[in-house]
């Protein structure tokens, strides 16, 4: 059996004799591939996409993103609108610095240490009435900096990748042969991966097929790329005690991963036979548009004590991914030397809701402090199928239908949950041009400990799947620090972020036999402890302008 019971999969023992005299492969994935409409994308790699990090001017940075309810920050843009609605004057800044990853070495390409431009807008504040203002603000902000290198090795005591491929064709996930002989292997748990091994790996000379015990492996992947957000926002004030704020938001997603796994594959006595290299290129890019709402309100006239609520919808992606995969034997065993396989398709992606609430206020002109929490349900993440689309002659324009991909998403409700982010941070004014700041962030665990990336669900999302390496993150704690200086209409702030994750990384999903099997079938490997520690450093020039 598999580490979990999959969602709703019936498992039909093929006897192992079957396997062993399948014939050769004679039909290329790719064409079992063009046979199928439907697309979606898998758990984890949702998450990924799904996922923010904390980013924004320096001085939001610098106070740990707690201004949810303080306002008059243009970050406050994208968490509550109602932020823009306190500014008393028109303004416009730019944030930039630099991104470290802590630990390891470069990869692929991609360095440790990269430049990053993080944030540019304006806001142009219009007074009402004599304490009412309304404002109008667009802001850009890199809402998700994917560049990290992720390093991992560890030992398989006869577990192998390719031992998971053989397992899932054994105990019929998916179907080798038709009733006349011809290669089928359309089935939806039939991945990229499996394609590979049962195309060089997996047999031999004679068309027989066989799995390959491992020792160890070694695993490198380098993730690059970003997420853009642009935000158009109208916000006002009501009296200067109730502020209200709308951002309409539009997302440009560009994400690039690439990585290589390598098994040292032994025989029956354990001694080497070689090793088996499988590289995997995928790219992920798209836009997708979201609705986010706030209002901040003071209790009390009289008192700077203030309450900020906010509330976004989910963001409604439309992506295309693709991945360029290649397996490299260097070992004696197997029919072929080398194969590869690309494919490329469309899919939707809808994240969760996400609620907040803020607390903020002001000690005379010399003391701000904030906090906030923000929750959101990513175990609700909706991975949608593209089922096809028509044309509205009354409106003259094209329309694309979508549906849930209800397994995947069964998959995702038990692999991904509730998350909880808790933000507090204090601005000190020692006098009036000089700013000390100091934050904490932290965001809980996402995934489930006992979360796996299941390639054996009957799912588009298994369908295309080229790697089956995951990893369970645990919580984030954000440490963050900065200070400010205002020199006439001009503010130079410098802030720095300390961002710390663990988790746990597996190579691929584990497999246990059944009772009737022998334990020789068993394929089980250990995750093994990651880590991603990045450090930020980001200055940001604001000017302010004498109006109003």
């Amino acid at each position: 059996m598999w580490q979990k019971a999959a969602d709703n999969v019936a498992f039909r023992q093929i006897p192992t004799e079957k396997i062993m005299n399948m014939k050769r492969l004679t039909l290329i994935f790719a064409s079992a591939i063009a046979a199928v409409s439907l697309y979606a994308q898998e758990t984890y790699e949702n998450a990924n996409i799904a996922m923010e990090d904390l980013n924004g001017t320096a001085r939001y940075i610098g106070m740990g993103g707690a201004m949810d309810a303080l306002g008059a920050d243009i970050s406050t843009i994208a968490t509550n609108p109602a932020g823009i609605g306190l500014f008393r004057h028109s303004t416009a800044n730019v944030s930039f610095g630099f991104v470290s990853q802590q630990g390891g070495s470069g990869f692929a390409g991609v360095d440790k240490t990269n430049m990053s431009f993080d944030q540019a807008g304006f806001v142009y504040a219009r007074r009402t009435g004599r304490s009412s203002f309304l404002n109008f603000a667009f802001n850009y902000h890199k809402s998700r900096n994917f560049d990290y290198i992720l390093s991992a090795a560890g030992a398989l005591n006869g577990a192998s990748q390719n031992k998971l491929s053989y397992m899932k064709g054994a105990e019929g996930l998916f179907s080798i042969y038709d009733n006349s002989g011809t290669f089928m292997a359309d089935d939806n748990t039939f991945n990229q991966v499996d394609y590979l091994y049962y195309n060089a790996l997996l047999p031999d000379d004679n068309g027989d097929f066989y799995f390959n015990n491992a020792n160890g492996y070694m695993f490198n992947r380098a993730n690059s790329g970003y997420i853009g957000e642009y935000d158009f926002n109208i916000s006002g004030n009501i009296n200067d005690r109730v502020y209200l704020g709308l951002t309409f938001g539009i997302s440009d997603v560009n994400y690039k991963g690439y990585s290589e796994y390598t098994e040292t594959l032994v025989d029956a006595a354990g001694g080497s036979i070689g090793n088996v290299m499988m590289a995997d290129e995928r790219r992920i890019s798209g836009t997708g548009f979201n609705v986010k709402a706030g209002i901040i309100f003071r209790p009390i006239e009289t008192s700077p004590f203030r309450v900020g609520l906010s509330v976004a919808t989910p963001t409604w992606y439309d992506l295309t991914t693709s991945n360029y995969t290649v397996l490299q034997n260097n070992s004696n065993v197997g029919m072929y030397d080398s194969g590869n396989i690309g494919e490329s398709y469309d899919f939707k992606l809808y994240t969760p809701w996400k609620f907040g609430v803020s607390l903020g206020t002001t000690f005379g002109n010399y003391l701000a402090v904030g906090a906030g929490y923000e929750y959101a349900d990513y175990g609700s993440l909706d991975s949608r199928v593209n089922t096809g689309g028509g044309y509205d002659w009354y409106y003259d324009e094209y329309y694309e239908s979508s549906s849930s991909d209800r397994t995947m998403n069964r998959h995702t409700e038990n692999t991904l949950k509730g998350v909880s982010t808790f933000k507090i941070g204090a601005e000190f004014k020692p006098d009036s041009k000089l700013a000390v700041r100091v934050g904490y962030n932290y965001v809980s665990p996402m995934y489930e400990s006992t979360g796996y990336k299941d390639v054996t669900l009957d799912s588009p999302g298994t369908y295309y799947t080229s790697s089956t390496d995951y990893t369970n993150w645990k919580a984030t704690n954000r440490f963050t620090c900065g200070v400010g200086y205002n020199v006439g209409k001009l503010s130079l702030d410098l802030a720095y972020q300390y961002s710390a994750q663990s988790g746990d990384f597996s190579p691929f999903t584990s497999y246990y036999a059944s009772a009737e099997d022998s334990p020789e079938y068993d394929n089980i490997c250990n995750s093994v402890k990651v880590d991603n520690k990045r450090h930020q450093l980001l200055f940001n020039i604001l000017h302010t302008s004498s109006d109003n």
